[in-house]
């Protein structure tokens, strides 16, 4: 159960990275009330994962989901610029966390 609440934190965090980005600032009202709904629920959620999972194996999957999860959400939604290079870097962050998950005792 851990893992799934990690991983929807995860997800929350690529929506509040999205709707940040939408905010241009905090300057949209909409945007900027899902950003901070979105951080609340990712932060709590991570909170609550971590209650059994090691803090350095949760934060980095955290993370890694948001970073990836950004990545993609940049350049399927947003135009941003795809390289083989930047695939690659996507593809190195995601293997590390499915080696981090598979040396977890949890």
């Amino acid at each position: 159960m851990p893992w799934i609440v990690l991983t929807v934190a995860g997800l929350f965090e690529i929506v509040w990275a999205y709707s940040m980005k939408q905010s241009v600032g905090f300057t949209r009202l909409g945007p900027s009330i899902v950003t901070l709904a979105a951080m609340l629920a990712s932060f709590g959620l991570l909170a609550w994962a971590m209650r059994s999972l090691p803090l350095g194996t949760a934060y980095m999957v955290w993370t890694g989901i948001g970073a990836v999860g950004a990545f993609i959400v940049g350049i399927v939604f947003l135009g941003e610029a795809v390289s083989p290079l930047r695939l690659v870097a996507a593809l190195l962050i995601v293997s590390g966390l499915v080696l981090m998950k598979l040396s977890s005792p949890s």
